[in-house]
């Protein structure tokens, strides 16, 4: 069962009654801004009775800046598992360099090496196939993803990526942090940090994501019920973690999650019959969308790149 209502970025609700009064409907492409009050006039609903959790906080995002991460070079002069230098490079996820490593593919000084413990040490070469790899300063991108673009590194049909977008924010070679669909807008990260990408996407740390959600008809009492009590999909049990109606017309909603599974907040809804006519993540891991128009991407500062690590830090090193 959902958790009671904590999220800063939204007013609490009950659950849904029915009403005559006409409700006034959502702008056009509004967001959510985490830590801005409610305009007083939107706060009169049927279906919603606001309040602040005692123990919410607001989001407050630091100053933009620009920032790298190297590689602990006291670290580096003990050795380095092989998997770890091979995300350090940019290629990949440590999970993915398993592979490469399993496969064969990877040579250190001319040796194929197949030991997954392998230790690189100062001074080894390490190539995949005939490239020498080459450890990259950090990078980590935040962008506001536009519909139409689709997340992913290349496309076949030729059609518009994520990358487009970022192609001026790094020298380095960036790789997005999950997906999200053609059409859903809103926060992607993008790294070239193997290692973090690898603990982002892994589902026991439990990365949460907020979206809002915009569907055809108003929201029923007995389905909102129901999405705060857990159901299940053809893939097994989902289980959000909070929920909150935005507007009186019970048709702009509010959703905490943390599973990954793919398309999982349109299919929490269309198994209720709703079309979700626009999908936006406005927060990701922690971070927002403030001062970050759609289409646009800003460098992380270090302040949020420490915050991600700690996220990632229950799998260890």
């Amino acid at each position: 069962m959902a958790k009671k209502m904590d999220l800063s970025s939204y007013k609490k609700t009950t659950p849904l009654k029915s009403d005559s009064r006409k409700a006034e409907p959502v702008k056009k492409n509004q967001e959510i801004n985490p830590g801005q009050p409610e305009p007083a006039d939107k706060r009169k609903s049927p279906s919603v009775s606001p309040r602040r959790p005692k123990d919410s906080k607001r989001l407050s995002p630091e100053p933009l800046k620009q920032s790298t991460t190297k590689v602990n070079e006291s670290t580096e002069a003990m050795g380095i598992r092989l998997n770890r230098y091979i995300a350090h490079c940019g290629v990949c996820s440590r999970r993915e360099a398993d592979v490469l490593i399993a496969d064969g593919k990877i040579r250190v000084n001319k040796k194929v090496i197949t030991a997954m413990g392998y230790q690189v040490m100062p001074g080894d070469s390490v190539f995949l196939g005939k490239k020498l790899l080459k450890k990259e300063d950090y990078a980590y991108v935040l962008l506001n993803k536009p519909k139409n673009f689709i997340t992913t590194t290349k496309d076949t049909h030729e059609r518009k990526t994520v990358m487009d977008l970022v192609e001026k924010a790094s020298d380095a070679r960036l790789y997005p942090v999950g997906r999200l669909d053609r059409n859903t807008t809103g926060l992607l990260l993008l790294t070239n940090d193997g290692e973090l990408t690898d603990r982002l996407s892994h589902p026991s740390n439990n990365i949460k994501k907020i979206y809002q959600v915009e569907i055809d008809k108003p929201l029923l009492k007995e389905h909102f019920e129901e999405i705060v009590a857990g159901f299940t999909l053809e893939d097994g049990p989902i289980a959000i973690d909070e929920i909150v109606v935005l507007t009186a017309d019970s048709k702009s909603i509010g959703i905490e999650i943390h599973s990954g599974r793919n398309r999982i907040v349109r299919r929490i809804f269309e198994h209720f019959d709703y079309e979700v006519t626009r999908l936006d993540r406005v927060v990701y891991a922690g971070l927002t969308k403030a001062n970050l128009p759609r289409g646009k991407w800003r460098h992380l500062n270090d302040r949020e790149i420490g915050l991600l690590k700690k996220k990632g830090k229950k799998r260890g090193s």
